[in-house]
């Protein structure tokens, strides 16, 4: 009989011509049930937090415009007397129409007159004027349609050299502030994280800062995040910091464009030449 060969369990690797073993590449392990029921769980949490902390938020805003304005509503003319539930927005709807109704107000001969003589009183107390002034500014700043304010994003070294800081541009050094100082300065609001609405008013020189095209809500999440939310940097910025990009393809246009008008020129006369 002929001597067969014994068998083994190892199997022969495939070779390539070369004679060298090729190395075969074992599938991934499939994730255990916990391991992918642990993973769903984290998916579930992300995608419902954010929804679920909006909503409620919102609703906790909406209950405490009511809680105030609901009691500004005589008794006779608020409807949760002759009905058996709540409206919840009522008070909100409320406040939209008193808001609205004293900006029309406002916008007559009347209303500015009456406003101006509230103010003349408003200015003649000691306290109470500061307050009402600075306040008024601040909100006329930040609510005028024309305002530059929080509209540019900013890097500035801060709190020392070698460290950099997120910043938004407030306007420039004016008055007297500018006048005592000789470099072009900018206001710049340094907001803390996670909570910017606390923060620092700095005047820094125009030359240390690095003025970037990110939106001013890319920054502001990239603050509250506390950095995890990296801002993406968009195509079209991208391109738009290529040097002389678009007279180059203006260029390679005009050279391509006369090429095509020779080849008309020469299939006319053939074809008159056929007729």
């Amino acid at each position: 009989m002929p001597n067969t060969p014994p068998t083994s369990d190892k199997t022969t690797e495939p070779q390539d011509e070369g004679g060298e073993a090729t190395v075969l590449i074992a599938p991934r392990k499939r994730p255990g049930i916990f391991t992918r029921l642990r993973n769903y769980f984290l998916t579930g949490v992300i995608v419902t937090a954010p929804i679920a902390l909006t909503i409620y938020l919102t609703w906790q805003f909406i209950d405490w415009v009511d809680r105030q304005a609901i009691p500004l509503l005589p008794a006779k003319y608020n409807p949760e007397n002759y009905l058996p539930f709540s409206l919840p927005g009522l008070g909100l709807v409320i406040m939209l129409v008193i808001l609205t109704f004293v900006g029309f107000l406002t916008a007559n001969i009347f209303g500015r007159t009456l406003l101006k003589t509230g103010e003349r009183l408003v200015n003649r107390m000691p306290v109470v004027r500061t307050i009402y002034g600075a306040l008024k500014q601040v909100l006329e700043t930040v609510l005028s349609q024309s305002s530059n304010s929080f509209r540019q994003a900013v890097l500035v070294e801060y709190p020392r050299r070698g460290i950099w800081t997120m910043a938004f541009v407030t306007g420039d050094t004016e008055g007297e502030v500018a006048s005592r100082l000789e470099d072009d300065m900018v206001n710049i609001y340094v907001p803390t994280t996670p909570n910017p609405t606390s923060g620092f008013l700095l005047m820094v020189p125009r030359r240390d800062l690095i003025f970037l095209d990110l939106p001013v809500e890319d920054a502001a999440k990239y603050v509250i995040s506390i950095g995890v939310i990296a801002p993406e940097e968009d195509e079209k910025r991208v391109v738009s910091k290529i040097p002389n990009l678009k007279s180059a393809m203006s260029r390679v246009e005009a050279k391509v464009e006369p090429e095509a008008e020779p080849e008309a020129e020469l299939v006319a006369p053939t074809r008159q030449s056929a007729e």
